[in-house]
């Protein structure tokens, strides 16, 4: 064990470094991390013997390059260091000693020390153990071509232990002091040691001197109590996520998790974001585990970014993600409960707080309340609508017209409201994301509203019907426009509605829709496919193209003379009602647009005379 010529490790070094670098670690950065790590947990193995042992991690330039890494910790013996480092990866005694049930421990020591060779050439560890005091200190050199040496040396030092790195040709950078500063605040900031970097430091006078810089701070930054008022807190908790995260928050929410030893901070976002999962910046035992870390809370909670640290979670081997486990997913499920008391607390104050966010962070709410009854309720009180009375909420909707009729799309939304809104009929315009499958949980959940999906008879229920007579009187144009239009799958009728300047009003309901879809379908496929979708079909009405008899152009294509002309405009006043609902052209919508706009053009080109334009010929003159 004494003897200082080279061993071989039992293990081909060169691969697993390359595992580490291309499968268990994000990159070379990591190392830091590991080292860190190393000397914490060896502090926290110290302290168990000698609680007032100072604890310290000081990380400085080598001359010549590299860098060099003190702890105050346990320290190893001879024995201790064969056993860990010879066999790199194994599970040593000394870890098992140390880290039982992994209550305080984070790391595993030989894959910490290991993950170094991502960026040196050669590692050198000095320690002494602070448990037998009449131990030797040892040396263990590692080598990037798998060898190592371990010996006892006479060099003083106190209890802990110093890593040395000589960096790779490619990697001199990566022990930089300015990246190794980055990084170990980065990683460590938040760790419950004494953590410094050596820096050069300017000087009065213009020279430059080395002083230690220090990237830890005491206590958890949302675990710090304001001497004064709450408002002091909150300034302070505001300043830590515009730091973090880079963003002034709306507000912030408090988290916690005593049993599974977790705490931290939620903070709202001042602008939306689309509705998936956001990325948290998640600490286990203090050290960074990710800045990027998904699935902490519930997918609706997408609004918010967390900061938090948890004693009792488990990291995963490369310890940048969080494993699954029942611990895990109980403090999931606890974090998305605050969250929604918070949100839910926020919408009953109604203050401006409230108004901002749900001005941001209205699809939020919408997400929650598809699943949360108490949402739900909120949702109809506070949350605003588009609708054909404006902007107002279901619950007063409801207040002034005893019932809530909803579009289940935008363009359906689009094509009745000038008619509904003219005729005073309340239409809710539900076509965004959520909101048709809210109103449907609403109509369950409060029967009395009368809340139901817009129907055709609800639009032509509102319009003016014609007198008898003058049902009469234009029965024959009427007759003479469901010619033009058979093949189009629609049927005309009259009305007189305002707006006037409306030629015609087309509509459908979606299962209407959903049926001339299946219909289509089974014409175009084979006998079985067709015979198959044929169970499924029923007769429906078919879409109705309402005419506008309040509208000059419809008062003179129905007074027309019959003709391919008349048939022509009666073909492009439906296209335009079609185009105006926001529907696809189907083929056979295209070609009436074609051959009805051909037919026009050419009737008003040609003109009674039979002429191309007013220009005088020969003859004439």
């Amino acid at each position: 064990m004494t003897d200082p010529s080279p061993q071989a490790f039992q293990v081909d070094l060169r691969g697993v470094v390359d595992l580490l670098a291309r499968h268990l670690y994000s990159g070379p950065r990591v190392y830091v991390r590991e080292l860190l790590q190393n000397g914490v947990d060896a502090i926290t193995a110290r302290h168990r013997l000698e609680p007032d042992a100072p604890a310290r991690v000081r990380l400085r330039a080598l001359p010549g390059g590299g860098l060099e890494v003190h702890d105050t910790g346990v320290g190893l013996t001879l024995a201790e260091a064969a056993d860990l480092l010879a066999t790199i990866g194994r599970s040593s005694k000394r870890d098992l000693d140390l880290g039982v049930g992994r209550e305080e421990f984070l790391g595993q020591f030989g894959i910490g020390l290991l993950s170094a060779f991502m960026v040196a050439e050669t590692i050198e560890l000095v320690s002494r153990s602070a448990t037998d005091p009449d131990a030797r200190a040892i040396r263990w050199r590692g080598f990037d071509d798998g060898s190592y040496e371990l010996t006892e040396t006479d060099e003083q030092l106190e209890p802990g232990s110093v890593v040395r790195l000589v960096p790779r040709r490619d990697a001199e950078h990566w022990l930089a002091i300015d990246t190794v500063v980055a990084l170990a605040t980065e990683f460590g900031s938040l760790l419950p040691v004494d953590v410094a970097v050596e820096v050069p430091v300017e000087v009065p006078g213009g020279e430059v001197e080395l002083a230690w810089r220090r990237v830890t701070t005491p206590e958890l930054p949302w675990r710090r109590r304001a001497s004064d008022e709450d408002g002091a807190r909150r300034a302070a908790l505001a300043r830590y996520g515009e730091e973090t995260f880079g963003f002034a928050p709306i507000d912030h929410i408090e988290l916690s998790v005593p049993l599974a030893g977790v705490s931290g901070v939620a903070f709202v976002l001042p602008h939306a974001v689309a509705g998936q999962g956001g990325a948290h910046r998640v600490y286990v035992k203090r050290m960074l585990l990710g800045t990027r870390v998904d699935d902490l809370l519930p997918d609706w909670a997408f609004f918010v970014r967390c900061v938090i640290n948890g004693d009792g979670l488990r990291p995963t081997a490369s310890r940048e993600a969080l494993y699954s486990d029942e611990v895990l997913l109980a403090v999931q499920e606890e974090l998305g409960r605050q969250v929604r008391a918070w949100l839910l607390g926020l919408l009953e104050r109604r203050d401006r707080v409230a108004r901002d966010f749900l001005a941001t962070h209205h699809l939020a709410v919408r997400a929650l309340a598809t699943t949360d009854d108490e949402m739900l309720d909120l949702v109809a009180e506070v949350l605003p609508y588009e609708t054909t009375d404006g902007t107002v909420t279901l619950a007063q909707l409801h207040a002034e017209h005893g019932r809530i009729i909803y579009a289940t799309s935008v363009e359906e939304f689009r094509r009745v409201a000038p008619v509904a809104r003219a005729q005073g009929l309340a239409v809710v315009n539900a076509g965004y994301v959520y909101d048709a499958e809210l109103l449907a949980r609403l109509a369950t959940r409060r029967p009395t509203w009368g809340i139901r999906a817009l129907a055709v008879s609800d639009v032509v229920g509102v319009l003016e019907a014609l007198p008898d007579v003058e049902q009469v009187v234009l029965a024959p144009a009427v007759a003479a426009a469901n010619a033009a239009l058979d093949d189009l799958e629609v049927e005309a009728a009259l009305r007189r509605f305002e707006p006037t300047e409306l030629p015609a009003l087309l509509l459908g309901d979606r299962d209407g829709q959903h049926q001339r879809d299946l219909a289509e379908t089974r014409a175009s496929g084979d006998d079985v496919w067709g015979d198959l979708l044929g169970g499924f079909a029923r007769e429906v009405p078919a879409r109705q193209l309402v005419l506008n008899v309040a509208n000059p152009l419809v008062t003179r294509l129905l007074a027309a003379p019959a003709g391919p002309v008349r048939d022509a405009a009666t073909r492009a006043v439906y296209v335009q009602a079609l185009l105006l609902a926001g529907e696809p052209l189907r083929g056979r919508d295209a070609e009436a647009m074609g051959t009805s706009l051909a037919a026009l053009l050419d009737a008003g080109l040609t003109g009674p005379a039979g002429h191309q334009d007013d220009t005088p010929t020969q003859e004439d003159a």
